[in-house]
């Protein structure tokens, strides 16, 4: 079936409710001759006269008053989406979606997101836990947060926190029991607790430094979860030495609950960071989000 053109539209209602010709272009910016134009084509189009028109008067025929009076209300309808649509413009306002590593995400957030909502109290955040990698696009997500080193070089990048420090770490009875490893070559032969990546199901290797030349040991163990709140607990029960970021232990690290091991040979890495596709940083919504990441207040509070 053919679609109905909307060419003439406006024109057509700016006539019907003026009765003029000359006043109808005149309200919509346009010449007299070119309002007579569109309707004749208009008519022509749907083989239907519209208006009966003298040298003194333009007034609807029956089939342009019923056309009107559908009109009206369907244009009516569109400029109030318009308008609505124009508030997302103006001011932020909306849905946010975001998608956040579980753990780490949660040590940003739990600061980050009580000062977004006071500021901005109309933006709804709806925020999904996720470690993997993640398609913004395919996803439906606005922006996301993640280690720099795991950002597509194509996004926009705002720096959440400092570089991160990494940690091996152990409970004083693993410690008691087993002593500490004095390179990280021996952590093939120890018990450890390891990661596996959600997405890709690898298994993390462990990141160590000597001499200035990075290096990674694939360790042994028999316990694998792809959570690290849950690896901490196992630590803290002496199942293994677990490779943790020491914002995400700070507490065990300050009551002694976990003890570091191999300090030396491990190099900071990147921190997190906000990242969002260059083409959507324009949304109100989103641009308050940045703002205020990039304002930094919220980290005062924060473990780091």
């Amino acid at each position: 079936m053919k679609t109905a053109s909307l060419d003439g539209v406006r024109t057509f209602l700016a006539v019907a409710e003026q009765r003029s010709f000359s006043a109808a272009a005149a309200k919509t910016g346009i010449t007299t001759t070119a309002a007579s134009k569109a309707i004749k084509m208009l008519e022509q189009r749907h083989g239907v006269v519209l208006f009966k028109r003298t040298t003194r008067s333009v007034a609807l025929t029956e089939a342009g008053a019923a056309l009107y009076a559908q009109l009206r209300s369907a244009t009516s309808q569109i400029d109030d989406a318009f308008s609505a649509l124009n508030a997302y413009r103006d001011k932020p306002i909306g849905t946010l979606r975001l998608t956040v590593p579980r753990n780490l995400g949660r040590l940003v957030l739990k600061t980050l997101v009580p000062q977004f909502h006071r500021v901005y109290p109309e933006i709804t955040l709806d925020i999904s836990l996720d470690d993997g990698a993640i398609d913004l696009i395919a996803g439906g997500f606005d922006a996301g947060i993640r280690l720099g080193q795991a950002v597509a070089q194509d996004m926009v990048m705002v720096q959440l926190t400092p570089e991160l420090e990494w940690c091996v770490v152990g409970s004083a009875d693993y410690f008691t029991e087993y002593g500490h490893p004095e390179t990280p070559e021996e952590l093939i032969t120890r018990q450890t607790i390891r990661y596996r990546f959600t997405g890709s199901g690898a298994l993390h290797r462990w990141r160590f430094s000597r001499n200035g030349q990075d290096f990674e040991v694939e360790t042994g163990g028999g316990l694998i979860a792809n959570d690290t709140a849950l690896i901490a607990e196992f630590c803290r029960q002496s199942q293994g030495l677990a490779y943790l970021p020491e914002m995400e232990i700070t507490a065990d690290l300050a009551t002694g609950h976990l003890h570091k091991t191999l300090a030396s040979f491990i190099p900071p890495t990147s921190g997190l960071y906000l990242y969002f596709p260059a083409r959507t940083q324009q949304q109100a919504k989103l641009r308050a989000f940045i703002d205020l990441a990039r304002a930094g207040n919220w980290r005062v509070y924060a473990n780091y």
